[in-house]
Order: structure tokens, then sequence, then C-alpha cells
């Protein structure tokens, strides 16, 4: 209805002068292929030169787990600024030589994707050589690593990875090789593993809506959500989200200027994947620039609806030990000092002591959560 999304309205316009104001940083596009083989062709002529002067190979990788090398900007989120804590892979020490043996193959393996202008999945690499990497978490980490040691996004590495998510709604767009996608509001599509290809995206959405869950994303495609709130554009991540997910919803932010929502469970593992979507992570710090979208708003599930909404007692669970401390590091986290209304939220969960998820809902109605909860949040503002 005009009366619901009048607000939503508002602050659409808001987003697009904020884009037009803002200081960008350059994409990845700036980031020629030559760059990247120039940088690739650097570190193995330092390798070649100790090997020279008959010294151990060392790589010098920032530590992407430190907080020590991470800032935070309330326009971009957590970035990496420096390099004060590093972690070094000796090809002469029995903890680091497989790494280092790893590091290098997935280097040469790129410099071949780039120079022949040619793509590759994580899961390609880990089958072209399974006994040297052992797992495939050894090479989604390490090409994590080469990305942030040579200061590059990962499709400059032309290395995809498979995407998890599902995206639905007002939307359709064309893939890098062609393919036309379009999604509607009765089924889902999987999230693009080449986001960066995306082109010609065209969409009447007045906003996007993250959900947190795969089991709630399905009940919002079964219960029509997208048609009722029409237009719209849902999109989950499935838990934590993967890099492709969250490409995609700063993608959907950049080309769209709408306002983005949250739909998480009122618990600290929902809200710290609410952050993720808004400020990013420490691990990935390094490529914040295209993975944030600061102006992510909370829609719900809040600590205080289930108050405000009186959540029978019984759906509510007990926080473990577990939440209270995933809970009190998020309190420590540099950017809740500009979001005092989330502080309030998370605050509230522990001084009551009990968590909610989504579902937790239906106890009031079983259509409770499409009918009347996301309609009237978005109706009368009920976003922090």
């Amino acid at each position: 209805s005009v009366e619901m999304f009048s607000e939503i309205d508002k602050l659409r316009l808001q987003m697009q002068l904020s884009v037009q104001t803002a200081d960008w940083e350059p994409t990845e596009e700036e980031t020629s292929p030559r760059e990247v083989l120039e940088r690739i062709e650097s570190i193995i002529l330092g390798i070649v030169t100790s090997l020279s002067k008959d010294e151990a190979p060392v790589l010098v990788l920032p530590n992407r787990s430190s907080w020590a090398n991470v800032s935070f900007d309330g326009s971009v989120g957590l970035q990496m600024t420096s390099e004060n804590s590093v972690i070094s892979i000796r090809s002469n020490c029995s903890s680091s030589v497989t790494k280092f043996a790893q590091t290098v193959k997935i280097l040469s393996v790129i410099y071949r994707l780039v120079q022949s202008n040619s793509f590759a999945t994580k899961r390609d690499i880990y089958y072209n050589n399974t006994q040297l990497f052992g797992s495939q978490k050894s090479v989604d980490s390490i090409v994590d690593d080469i990305s942030c040691l040579l200061k590059v996004p990962r499709r400059a590495l032309h290395v995809l990875a498979t995407s998890k998510g599902l995206i639905s709604g007002d939307l359709c767009y064309m893939e890098e090789d062609g393919t036309r996608i379009e999604c509607n509001s009765s089924q889902a599509v999987a999230v693009s593993s080449n986001i960066g290809g995306i082109r010609n995206i065209v969409s009447s959405a007045k906003f996007v809506l993250i959900v947190e869950k795969d089991a709630t994303f399905q009940r919002l495609l079964d219960d029509g959500f997208c048609t009722k709130l029409s237009p719209c554009i849902i999109i989950t991540g499935k838990g934590v989200p993967d890099v492709n997910s969250r490409l995609m919803v700063r993608k959907l932010w950049d080309t769209l200027h709408i306002p983005i929502f949250a739909l998480v469970d009122a618990d600290p593992h929902g809200i710290e994947i609410m952050c993720i979507y808004k400020y990013g992570s420490v691990a990935m710090s390094f490529e914040a620039h295209s993975l944030t979208v600061p102006s992510v708003m909370w829609l719900g599930l809040l600590p205080s609806d289930l108050q405000r909404l009186r959540v029978p007692q019984d759906v509510l669970l007990p926080l473990t030990r577990r939440d209270e401390c995933k809970l009190a590091s998020l309190l420590k986290r540099p950017y809740l000092t500009r979001q005092p209304e989330w502080r309030r939220e998370m605050e509230l969960i522990q001084q009551t002591k009990v968590k909610a998820e989504i579902q937790s809902l239906s106890a009031i109605a079983p259509d409770f959560l499409t009918n009347i909860y996301l309609p009237n949040k978005l109706r009368y503002k009920g976003w922090v």
C-alpha cells in the first residue's frame, strides 16, 4: 500500500543522496590483470632470490584474524588498515611447510587463470591436487590469504566460489555469460557465483530483506510475502553468509539505492550475522569496500518485540554460556558506539537472559510473521 511504503520511499531517497555524495574506493575492475600478474611475479621473485642465497623462503601474510590490523569506519565498517600482526609461513618449518607448498601451488594456478583470462572455482583448485591440499577448507582459506596478500578482490584472482545463498522477488539481471536470470515471488534462485559479472539489473523493488535462515526464507516464499508486499527482494545466506551472498547484497545496494532490512533471530548468533552484512568481519576486512552495507537496518526479531508482543514464555529459550560469551564480545565491538539502539536491544537480552527464534512468532498465530508482524514493522517504521 501507499501508506506502507511512504517511509521506505523516504529512506530510498536518502540512500540515493548518500551514494551520490560518498567518497568511493577504487573498484575491482581497476585492478588490471597485468597488476595481478606483476604482484604474483614479485612474490615468486622473492622466493627465488632467497633460494639463490641458500636461504629458506618465507611468505609473510597479514593476520586476517587479528583485531590489531583492523579499524572501524562508520561509512565502510571493519577494514584492514595495517599489518601490525602478521603470520610467517616458513618453508623450513615442519608446522608450516605444507601450507607454504599449498600457497605457492595456488599462486601458480591463479597466475595461469589470470594470464589466460579464464576462471575456476575453489572446488576446481582443490581437485587439482587433493593430496597436497588435504581439504577444501585449506584451499578456501589460502585463496582468501592470497587475495589479502596481493591486495586485490578475489574476483581479480579469477577464482569463484560456489554460492549457498538464495534470492527471490522483483529482480532480473544478466550473468556474465549472457544467461538471463529472472527471480519471481514464488520461487528462489541460487545467488550467482560470479557477482562481479552481473549486469543489466532491473527491479522495481522498494526494499531488500536479508533473512537469516533458509527455513524462514522458505516460509516467506510459501506465504507469498513478495506478492503481499511487492515489489521487494528477499535474500538468505542460510546462516553465516558466504562471500557471494554479501557481494550480492552490496551489488543490489550500489545499483538500486534502496533500503536494506535484516530479519534475524533475537539472539547473539543472529545479531552477529546481521553485523557481518552491515559492518563486515575481521577475516574479510581487507575487502570491506565490496562486502559491507553500512545502511542495513534491524527490522526484527527485536528482543524488545518479545515483551511488546507478549510472546509466550514457553517458546523462549534460556541463554547458554556460549550465548553469553558471544553477547559480551559483540557489546565490545567498536561499531556499537554508533548504534545505541542496537546496544539497548542487546543489553535487554543480557538482562532477561532469554533468546528467541523468528519461528517463535508462530506461537501467537501461524501467519503472524507474514500477515501482521512484517507489514506493521514496515508501515510503522519498526526498525532500528
